[in-house]
């Protein structure tokens, strides 16, 4: 499937209640005038105006494009389709010398022919993006973009193909990292801190939409920890720079040329009918969380994760008040896992963990996300709430096993109904 993997359909909007409705009356151009005159002049909730200045956009966009646009690459790929074999047609019996046996037996040779190469089959191709992060050739990209493919193919911005290897894969956060081997050292991206980001700071989308190689879209950063369901830890970034199909595992850069996040995603309200195009809401992938992942894919070649040895669940309303917590906030602790590191470390269940590292904890979804990305054997620090009262409590970190029991396999989403989830 040509990238991204992910739009999400649009919710079905409720057509809005008539009752209650009354119809504006038009307005003259001088009320009009008087009328966008007075909200003006009204004072702020904000406070000072002057306090908020917006800083003001790029003159333009053309030096760091010109810098960042040979560092981005197109990235297609071919996958071998079995083709199915048919059962062979019993020959009809026919008078001797009759001209349909000749013609029954042609065809079954041709049939034969065809079952024989029936393993070679047809060839589907996808297209996506992917920016270079080292000279000697190794690029990032989405793992959807490349998932099941017999043939990885790189193409540079001047149009060099180079064969990719596959270095490894992390389909829980949708990374892969592949290695080419070019005749000269290429030019490369540099990570940044997407952490520092904040909603309206301006960023760069560089892909392959459409296969239209080298296209670049700017805009703003809309959100930040979004959940869009695609993954066990999504902390997605949401831009309004036009993402659209093939833009996957391209570059969002911030303007000081950093790549900040990893193009992935889409909402789109086409979706629904098999169709996605961009209405100004993408999603990328933080650069801290590329950075781990690709770090760890090219020492290892495979992901690590820390593992905690407890099922969280959110706090609920009826919970905080039971266990006379001052906010609603925080995991909760519903099951120890038997000889893992929280019950070492002396976990217990109705414990509420609402802080690790120095991270507050809003929430149950947010601390299997952070104790995921935490190397094994990493100290943990947590702040427990235990009968009303806060504790320290500081877990040696065991490894996860994604098919072991209690392990965040699963989305520690949380819920007030009780459902408990791993981490």
């Amino acid at each position: 499937m040509t990238s991204p993997a992910f739009p999400v359909p649009a919710p079905t909007a409720s057509s809005p209640k008539k009752e209650g409705l009354t119809r504006a009356r038009p307005l003259s151009a001088l009320r009009r005038s008087l009328m966008v005159l007075s909200v003006l002049l009204l004072p702020t909730a904000c406070g000072d105006p002057s306090s908020a200045k917006a800083e003001p956009p790029p003159h333009s966009f053309a030096p760091l494009v010109e810098k960042m646009l040979p560092a981005v690459v197109n990235i297609s790929t071919s996958q071998t389709v079995k083709n199915k074999k048919q059962g062979q047609l019993p020959m009809p019996e026919f008078p001797p010398g009759s001209p349909f046996g000749d013609f029954f037996r042609d065809y079954q040779e041709r049939q034969k022919e065809n079952d024989q190469g029936g393993d070679k089959g047809g060839g589907a191709t996808s297209l996506g993006s992917g920016f270079i992060i080292d000279a000697s050739g190794y690029v990032v990209t989405n793992n959807h973009v490349i998932e099941g493919a017999d043939e990885i193919t790189v193409r540079l911005q001047d149009d060099t193909q180079l064969k990719a290897t596959l270095v490894g894969t992390d389909k829980a956060t949708d990374i892969a990292l592949l290695k080419v081997e070019p005749a000269s050292k290429l030019p490369f991206m540099v990570m940044g801190n997407s952490d520092i980001l904040k909603v309206g700071d301006w960023v760069v989308a560089i892909g392959n939409p459409f296969g239209l190689g080298g296209t670049v879209t700017a805009g703003i950063i809309s959100a930040r920890g979004r959940d869009i369901g695609a993954g066990k830890y999504d902390d997605f970034l949401q831009t309004d720079a036009s993402i659209n199909l093939g833009n996957s595992g391209g570059p969002l850069i911030n303007l000081n040329g950093e790549v900040i996040g990893m193009n992935t995603a889409i909402f789109s309200p086409q979706s629904n009918e098999g169709e996605a195009g961009s209405v100004g809401i993408g999603f990328a992938i933080p650069s801290v969380v590329v950075k781990n992942v690709v770090q760890q894919l090219r020492e290892t070649g495979k992901v690590r994760r820390g593992w905690l040895g407890v099922q969280i669940q959110d706090v609920s309303p009826d919970i905080a008040e039971s266990l006379k917590l001052k906010q609603q906030r925080g995991a909760l602790v519903a099951v120890v896992s038997p000889g893992g590191p929280g019950e070492q470390a002396g976990l217990k269940q109705g414990d509420v963990i609402v802080s690790i590292d120095g991270k507050d904890v809003t929430n149950g979804r947010i601390l299997p996300r952070i104790v995921a990305e935490e190397p094994v054997g990493h100290k943990a620090a947590l702040v427990v709430v235990r009968k009303g009262n806060k504790m320290n409590v500081t877990v040696s970190l065991g490894e996860l096993k994604e098919d072991s029991e209690g392990g965040a396999a699963v989305a520690a989403t949380g819920s007030a109904t009780g459902e408990a989830e791993g981490t």
